[in-house]
């Protein structure tokens, strides 16, 4: 079967989990001996149209504008300008190229054109993996006002995402519960959780002692430093535990927070937190195994129920789980259940902290939750288990 994945963002240059996943997904289907061929635009280190191969994986770069840590404006337009130069790019390989599935990445909500059209010329089955319901998100947070011309934009686009779809696989069991009551879409809807290869990796270098934190417990969140996530969250978790000289907290990554945090961090003198720029799969892969427990945060206004890609890297490693999360989240359930980690409702800070001081002070507790956390991997969040679900679909 010759099988198309569609994304906004992929391997070597992205840093983001989203590219790092679909990316062991593409392998998997070489792997179980499927042609794979993955679409997506070119950063600006590159200037041209390009084909190129990775691990196997037959890469189509197009040009378009700058879509990642840029203004809000000129993302929204670049973005819904990207199902159109996909096409112009790449419209005689497409004709000369058919493929029997069609696989897209969301977000973006804007490669409705893109599939429809081929859809049409390859008479191919779709499969949506839906990894948050932009704009609602947005609206929840206040960046979006309901009602507006911006918000019925957004929804437009995003509607016709879910048209262009045979199928809409959504990351939790809640997300499907919320989509069957407010969308009514023709497509088959299903939950496919996140993924990712269980191999860890060893560790090479001492990011521990270049960053001066020999003897220290480091509390490591590697991501999107963004509005969603509620960065303050961890800020402030941070300032409540100045007091526990043996906690140190790692922030990676990039995103619209990243100057409100680092101002947080000078202005609160919060000598136990960094916050490090984006560095590369490989990079972070080292951080991951050097490092004690793995982080994450959800806003608390978030009505729909995400799954952090980051914390299937910090299960690969072994790692203990420590979050915050909104209300009603079935992410919770999973984790209490299967003791991967210690899950409180974001505003709990009480909680977070009691939990956050109960990993730093028992290395067992440490020891057994990153034990459970890589058997939830292997059990739930594979990328085997993934990529034969997708597969069934186009059955």
């Amino acid at each position: 079967m010759k099988v198309l994945l569609i994304i906004d963002d992929y391997l070597p240059y992205s840093i983001r989990v989203g590219a790092k996943m679909v990316h062991e997904l593409a392998c998997e289907f070489l792997k179980q001996g499927h042609e794979v061929t993955v679409v997506t635009p070119a950063p600006r280190s590159l200037e041209a149209t390009n084909i190129t191969k990775l691990d196997g994986i037959t890469i189509c770069r197009f040009r378009s504008g700058e879509i990642k840590n840029i203004g809000k404006i000129k993302r929204a337009i670049n973005e819904t300008l990207l199902s159109y130069y996909a096409w112009k790019q790449f419209k005689p390989y497409f004709k000369e190229t058919p493929h029997d599935l069609i696989i897209y990445y969301s977000p973006t909500i804007f490669w409705s054109g893109l599939v429809s059209r081929l859809k049409k010329l390859w008479s191919a089955h779709s499969y949506l993996i839906l990894r948050d319901f932009f704009p609602q998100w947005a609206i929840d947070q206040r960046l979006i006002r309901e009602g507006s011309i911006i918000e019925k934009y957004f929804r437009f686009f995003e509607h016709k995402s879910y048209l262009a779809a045979d199928t809409i696989g959504l990351m939790s069991e809640k997300n499907l519960e919320i989509f069957e009551v407010n969308e009514g879409i023709a497509a088959h809807l299903e939950v496919l959780y996140n993924w990712a290869s269980n191999t860890p990796v060893e560790v090479e270098g001492n990011i521990r002692e270049v960053l001066g934190l020999d003897g220290k417990v480091v509390y490591f969140y590697g991501g999107n430093i963004g509005h969603a996530q509620d960065m303050m969250n961890i800020v402030k978790l941070a300032k409540n535990m100045r007091g526990e000289t043996l906690a140190h907290f790692v922030l990676v990554g990039a995103g619209d927070e990243v100057e409100l945090v680092q101002h947080a961090i000078e202005q609160e003198k919060l000598n136990n937190m960094v916050l490090l720029p984006a560095v590369s799969q490989n990079e972070f892969k080292q951080m991951l195994a050097e490092f004690d427990i793995g982080l994450f945060t959800l806003h608390k206004d978030h009505s729909t129920h995400n799954f952090p890609g980051k914390l299937l890297g910090y299960m690969v490693q072994e790692l203990p789980i420590l979050g915050s999360i909104n209300k009603g989240n079935d992410l919770k359930k999973i984790i209490d259940d299967s003791q991967a980690g210690l899950v409180s409702i974001n505003g709990e800070d009480d909680i977070l902290y009691e939990n956050a001081v109960r990993l730093l002070y028992d290395e067992e507790l440490r020891k057994t939750m990153g034990e459970k956390a890589i058997e939830l991997l292997k059990t739930t969040f594979s990328v085997e288990a993934a990529a034969e679900k997708i597969l069934n679909s186009i059955k």
